[in-house]
């Protein structure tokens, strides 16, 4: 029997979506790297002359450098995505976060060149954060406005995949490093995968160079309808959708990064784990999300995002403080149970996360104004849950403050869904309207 012939354009979507996932796997590996070191191995190597907990401490600091500047990416490349195109906008972000990756994995230690390295470090970290604030949003619009209006959601699931997927090889590169001797370790073996970088960056370049411009875009450009400064019609008109997103994608980024991050610190500082040990949870965990977390946009496909967000965020409530106290055991299997539950619902939501932001926004100014909403909500939210969470757990000496902090985010991340379900379907009924009005008028000469 012969294969049905798809259509070009499904087929297009098809290709846009695969480009979207090897970029964003590329984009999203660079940076959970930076978390990982920064919680194993940034400490002795940048900040030797503090005391080991401060060294954690700001090593987390210049980890939520990155989230600092994400929302400069997002402005950055929001122009030039809804000025210029998507895709060339998606081609300089692979490019800048190749070189700063590379460029920390030939970085000199504290105990080379002094002060200046951690310097030279947090410096590079932000060019980090300009790449993946630009990014992000890129990627979505590649697969969305590829595909069909009600698959919107499915496909955007594509640029979601790139997250696990980076996070796992971020996990399996350190878990194989780890495996040498201390020594070797401090003094090379964890420059080896930021070098590692250059090639997926080579690989994504080819794919995305594959790829057309949107069909959103072209038709933005053919009707003259660009925005002169997107980023001034988004505050102008688009402010409070924005903070609306910023909240709903709150739990998105502190779940992931109190369990990546955060986490992995505690473990190995506090409870007892090995390095190694506690990354092979971490990388269980992950593991976990690649396989389960596309079913939250299939999911919501069926039943509607408004109810499948609804369902598992209440789901997370319970499972992140089991997480914590599971791990707390210092019980190898428990904790990877505890991990592994408390992944679920939240990557899940992740899944949906990307169609419930990009149809919020009208196409002229989407790419900024989702970039600079998920930058934001990095910023505020993702960047700090590591920081945040190692000052809570000194200053009381207990994990409790840090729980109620994690649970907190899950309600945010629940009143910002439904207000921002709300705003989009107020935009759809007035678009409806507006291209109603024109064709009532035509008919009736």
């Amino acid at each position: 029997m012969r294969s049905r012939k798809l259509p070009d354009d499904e087929k297009m979507a098809r290709k846009a979506g695969v480009a979207s996932f090897v970029g964003t796997t590329v984009e999203w590996y660079d940076f959970y790297l930076y978390g990982t070191a920064s919680a194993l191995v940034f400490a002795p190597l940048f900040f030797s002359n503090v005391s080991p907990a401060i060294g954690v401490l700001l090593s987390f600091a210049t980890f939520w450098v990155g989230f600092l500047a994400r929302p400069v990416g997002g402005i950055v490349f929001g122009h030039l995505g809804d000025r210029v195109g998507r895709k060339h906008a998606l081609i300089v972000t692979l490019l800048l976060m190749g070189a700063a990756t590379c460029g920390i994995g030939l970085l000199p230690t504290y105990g080379q060149i002094g002060v200046t390295a951690p310097i030279l470090l947090t410096l590079l970290r932000a060019l980090q954060g300009v790449a993946v604030g630009g990014e992000w949003g890129g990627a979505v619009l590649i697969a969305t406005e590829h595909a069909r209006k009600d698959r919107g959601v499915l496909f955007g699931a594509f640029a979601q995949q790139g997250s696990p997927t980076g996070q796992i090889l971020a996990t399996l590169s350190f878990l194989l490093v780890t495996q040498l001797p201390h020594g070797d370790l401090h003094a090379w073996g964890w420059r080896l995968p930021f070098l590692a970088s250059a090639v997926l960056v080579v690989v994504g370049l080819i794919i995305r160079l594959r790829i057309e411009e949107t069909p959103a875009m072209a038709a933005v450009k053919a009707g003259n309808k660009a925005a002169r400064v997107p980023v001034l019609e988004v505050l102008r008109n688009h402010i409070g959708t924005v903070l609306l997103a910023v909240c709903a994608a709150s739990i998105a980024f502190t779940a992931g990064y109190f369990k990546n991050t955060f986490a992995l610190s505690w473990a190995t500082n506090e409870v007892g784990f090995t390095k190694d040990t506690f990354l092979s949870v971490v990388l269980i965990a992950t593991l976990t999300q690649f396989a389960v977390q596309p079913f939250g946009a299939i999911i919501a496909h069926r039943w509607g995002i408004r109810r499948t967000a609804t369902v598992l965020l209440l789901a997370e409530l319970p499972l992140l403080p089991l997480m914590f106290w599971l791990i707390s055991t210092g019980d190898y299997w428990l904790a990877v149970v505890g991990m592994v539950l408390a992944t679920l619902p939240h990557v899940m939501f992740y899944a949906l996360l990307a169609g419930l932001l990009a149809q919020a926004f009208p196409a002229p100014v989407r790419y900024t104004a989702i970039s600079l909403a998920y930058g934001l909500a990095g910023t505020l939210l993702g960047g700090t849950a590591p920081v945040l969470g190692q000052a809570l757990l000194t200053g009381f000496g207990t994990i409790t403050p840090v729980v109620v902090y994690a649970m907190i985010t899950v309600l945010l991340s629940l009143a910002g869904t439904h207000a921002l379900l709300a705003v989009s379907r107020r935009r759809a009924r007035d678009a409806e309207h507006e291209a109603a009005t024109p064709s009532t008028a035509t008919s009736g000469h």
